[in-house]
């Protein structure tokens, strides 16, 4: 029975995404339109179909190998899937029509300061790599965990110098942002 659930946990995850991703495609032709300047879309390709395989992966671990549901290690994992979707959302809300999936800068609109970013400068990605670790073990898929965030930590390394990057050339992202954290949580005495 607990490899039902955690399918439709799985399937509403990625309908989650699917949704997401129309999102972005509507902010991203608003962000076109408003004159943003792409950056990195080689690599974005690669991001989407890790994240594709991620879903499959957590699905077939659990029902071609038997993976057990611990309920001592789904409970945590469940809380932590939980505030990363918390942290997701209040990231997407934070930026509004700005976010999106792709690596779109507008020059001269300064970085984000507000919500999340006021502790970190990659509250997404943050998010994205505890749901990478604690959604598949929600039941027990240790493989995919583990493959999924050691390929996603490559990814991210590209990704984030790529953004970073393109923050910097458009949107005062060092004075804004140099001072916070990139991933953990902290109060920063830095402007914004």
């Amino acid at each position: 029975m607990s490899r039902y659930a955690f399918t439709l946990v799985i399937a509403a995850l990625a309908l989650e995404r699917v949704l997401e991703l129309r999102i972005s495609r509507r902010n991203a032709a608003w962000a076109k339109r408003a004159g943003a300047v792409e950056y990195g879309a080689g690599h974005l390709a690669w991001m989407k179909l890790l994240h594709t395989c991620f879903f499959v992966g957590c699905v077939l671990e659990v029902w071609l190998c038997s993976r057990p549901f611990l309920p001592a290690l789904a409970v945590p994992c469940a809380l932590l899937a939980l505030a990363a979707q918390a942290l997701r959302y209040w990231t997407i809300g934070t930026l509004g029509q700005r976010w999106n999936v792709a690596v779109l800068v507008l020059p001269g609109v300064p970085a984000e300061t507000s919500g999340p970013f006021r502790y970190l400068r990659h509250p997404n990605y943050v998010a994205v790599v505890v749901e990478g670790l604690a959604v598949p073990l929600l039941h027990g898929a240790f493989l995919t965990a583990g493959i999924f965030s050691a390929l996603n930590a490559l990814l991210l390394v590209v990704r984030i110098r790529c953004e970073e990057r393109a923050l910097a050339e458009h949107c005062d992202y060092r004075e804004r942002l140099g001072s916070r954290s990139r991933f953990w949580p902290a109060r920063s005495s830095g402007p914004g």
